[in-house]
């Protein structure tokens, strides 16, 4: 009896140090492969999507095969929350998600909805790729369990109308704007003297075939492939927001590797992303030649009264000010 539980000692302090290491001292080999899921919501077609087969294709020849990555798109292991949440749980190995997703677990990452925060694409990719974002990735994974392993591009959102086109910010006022259910978004478009008008996505094209809302806010590629410039013409270049997806990784799928193997995860998960950012721009030029050759107007607007315009929504989020500062300081 006694060692019986000698025996079951032992596998506890196995089992114990391997999850307190955070890793599998000997890891996954081609012999005895580890397969992963990473679920992610979006159609194959879009490069938000097509970067999680990029990763899996990289990881696969840097561990020659000894870690296999199964992609699931178009939501088939569910939405963003539930597959964040399944991920959490150590359910699921992997999700590929929208950043705005994470403010729920740490309001630090409310940062990224912040309108005009971000000027270009250099600073924002400072952010994420620097200090301020490993620091806001450990403080994730403390309060989380799980692993940001990369930053994606989800586009420049812009708002788009029907009947009247925005060329400045008077043009704006008592227009109903659909946006995403989120303070920072709602609080933006109040302070620009709109009506905010959540609603799902899925229903953006028949309201504004309607009437029931007279336009939206997003980047070229969804504005293109969602089909809305059908039925609004007009573009609008304020770029707003700067939209980024994540790709997250259980602390339970870690434990099944070894440390060196999670760090080539990481490597190519950063490879894959800046293959995607490449892709989201190329994207996002093809959409824009797409939409006018259809029809679409697009106007540049004078950003400085848009960005006074937003001061108010920033004293609501004063909690953010030394990250506030830090990201300026990269501008």
């Amino acid at each position: 009896m006694k060692k019986l539980l000698s025996i079951s000692a032992m596998l506890l302090l196995v089992v114990g140090s391997v999850f307190a290491n955070g890793s599998s001292e000997e890891g996954a080999t081609p012999e005895n492969p580890v397969e992963f899921k990473l679920a992610d919501n979006s159609p194959i077609s879009t490069p938000l999507c097509a970067v999680n087969f990029k990763f899996s294709e990289l990881v696969e020849e840097a561990t020659n095969g000894a870690i296999h990555i199964e992609v699931y798109p178009d939501a088939q292991l569910g939405n963003e929350n539930e597959t964040i949440e399944q991920v959490k749980a150590g359910v699921l190995d992997l999700t590929r998600v929208n950043i705005i997703q994470l403010a729920q677990y740490d309001p630090n990452f409310q940062l990224f909805n912040l309108p005009y925060i971000f000027v270009d694409d250099e600073q924002r990719w400072s952010v994420t790729d620097g200090e301020i974002g490993q620091s806001l990735n450990e403080e994730f994974h403390d309060i989380t369990s799980m692993n940001i392993l990369a930053y994606l591009d989800s586009g420049w959102r812009c708002f788009y109308t029907t009947d009247k086109a925005v060329q400045s910010l008077a043009d704006l006022k008592g227009m109903k704007i659909r946006v995403m259910n989120s303070d920072s978004n709602i609080a933006m478009i109040k302070s620009f003297g709109a009506v905010a008008t959540p609603m799902a996505y899925s229903d953006v094209f028949s309201a504004l075939q309607t009437g029931v809302i007279d336009g939206a806010e997003n980047d070229f590629v969804s504005y293109d492939t969602s089909g809305h410039y059908e039925v609004a013409k007009n573009y609008t270049i304020d770029r707003h927001t700067a939209s980024f997806g994540v790709i997250l990784m259980s602390d339970k799928a870690k434990s099944k590797i070894s440390e060196e193997q999670y760090q080539i995860i990481l490597d190519c998960a950063y490879e894959a992303s800046l293959w995607q950012r490449e892709a989201m721009v190329a994207k996002e030029n093809e959409s824009k030649d797409k939409v006018i050759a259809a029809g679409s107007s697009i106007y540049e607007v004078n950003v400085e009264e848009f960005q006074e315009a937003v001061q108010p929504v920033y004293e609501q989020y004063s909690d953010l000010a030394p990250l506030i500062e830090k990201v300026y300081a990269l501008k």
